[in-house]
């Protein structure tokens, strides 16, 4: 491949609009086409980026030996046809979430891209958060002990999905696991290794028959330890928040927004050990507790520890949540362009990524009891 990638968007919504204005910013990457059914959203998309070639045919984009990679925005019914023809056509694909709407199809996708030595990812972008990775490193160095519970709280505002968008319509959007849960089921797979679901709920709005606008599942990761799943989208956008919680033997960890901008952590041990907190987020604000002179005992799942301190640690709000998922956007397709120049380069991310989440998901769905 050359040293420039000529990538085309296919779906030129709001968040592709977004999306693109991060990838044109990365060295070795050209905008080289934009394909939509929406004339008003490709208007808006060469607004931004003027010049760019509109292709009303799918297949003559797919055809154009300028475009090496597209990147599919559209709804998620037509993630798999899309990216099924697309690597037929020998480009590589980031597509969004999900991969596709039943995990066989993601399967076959993620088969075709490695017999074709093709690029196939889907943007899972959390895994780039240098938050993501302090806290991988936390439970990996058992810092705080063992993981014993967890839960991610998703109050998403729905104010703009009316009762007509494609959102609502689960043979289109997939529901809530599929089109969103996804993000979260990667999350903690990268921390806690594979999950187990073990129950899941669906529960309509009141009023509105077949709209489904709660979704909670639970999860047990390492044989033993739960984690909540609660995704709600009924809130209005000024009450959007999302809260992510682990607890620990010795302590819990709290991370704020979707994508997480905001970590908190309350802790108790030794003054040795939390010194180790101390090099994992060296700009955090650490605050004492409690100190004691002595050191102390304490006794929980029948074992026994010694401590010293108790903490307070907060890295504060220095980004937007756009600002965040700017970089992290960024980063993804960074590392994904590094790969395309060098197969040995490791990535955070592949197809197996995508598909493994869906699974999780598909799961889920399942489960679900319809309330």
């Amino acid at each position: 491949m050359s040293a420039e990638v000529g990538f085309a968007v296919i779906g030129a919504g709001n968040f592709a609009r977004f999306a693109v204005a991060q990838f044109v910013r990365r060295k070795g990457a050209r905008l080289a086409g934009v394909h939509d059914t929406d004339a008003a959203a490709v208007a808006r998309l060469q607004q931004a980026h003027p010049g760019v070639m509109v292709f009303d045919d799918l297949p003559r984009l797919l055809a154009d030996p300028a475009i090496d990679l597209v990147y599919i925005a559209s709804p998620p019914f037509r993630h798999y046809e899309q990216s099924l023809a697309a690597l037929r056509a020998g480009k590589h694909v980031i597509c969004e979430k999900p991969a596709a709407l039943e995990l066989r199809h993601a399967q076959e996708l993620a088969r075709l891209a490695e017999e074709k030595h093709l690029l196939f990812v889907v943007n899972l972008m959390q895994r780039y958060n240098p938050l993501y990775a302090a806290v991988k490193t936390l439970i990996d160095s058992a810092l705080l002990g063992e993981f014993l519970h967890g839960f991610f709280e998703n109050y998403a505002s729905d104010e703009f999905l009316p009762p007509g968008h494609w959102f609502w319509d689960e043979a289109k959007s997939g529901g809530i696991f599929m089109e969103h849960g996804v993000h979260f089921f990667d999350l903690f797979a990268g921390w806690l290794g594979d999950g187990k679901v073990v129950a899941a709920q669906k529960i309509a709005r009141p009023g509105f028959p077949g709209v489904w606008d709660i979704a909670q599942c639970s999860v047990i990761y390492a044989g033993h330890a739960p984690v909540h799943f609660y995704h709600a989208f009924n809130q209005p956008k000024i009450l959007d928040r999302q809260e992510l919680r682990l607890q620990f033997e010795r302590g819990a960890i709290t991370l704020h927004e979707w994508v997480p901008t905001r970590l908190v952590i309350h802790a108790v041990g030794a003054a040795d050990q939390l010194e180790g907190l101390s090099a994992l987020f060296p700009q955090a604000n650490i605050t004492p507790v409690q100190t004691w002179d002595a050191l102390q005992t304490a006794q929980g799942r029948f074992k026994s520890f010694g401590f010293n301190r108790m903490i307070s640690l907060d890295t504060g709000e220095p980004r937007t949540k756009t600002d965040v998922y700017e970089t992290l956007l960024g980063a993804m397709f960074d590392e994904q362009l590094r790969w395309l120049e060098n197969r040995s380069v490791s990535r955070t991310i592949d197809a197996a990524n995508a598909v493994n989440s869906l699974a999780v998901a598909a799961h889920s769905e399942r489960m679900a009891v319809h309330l």
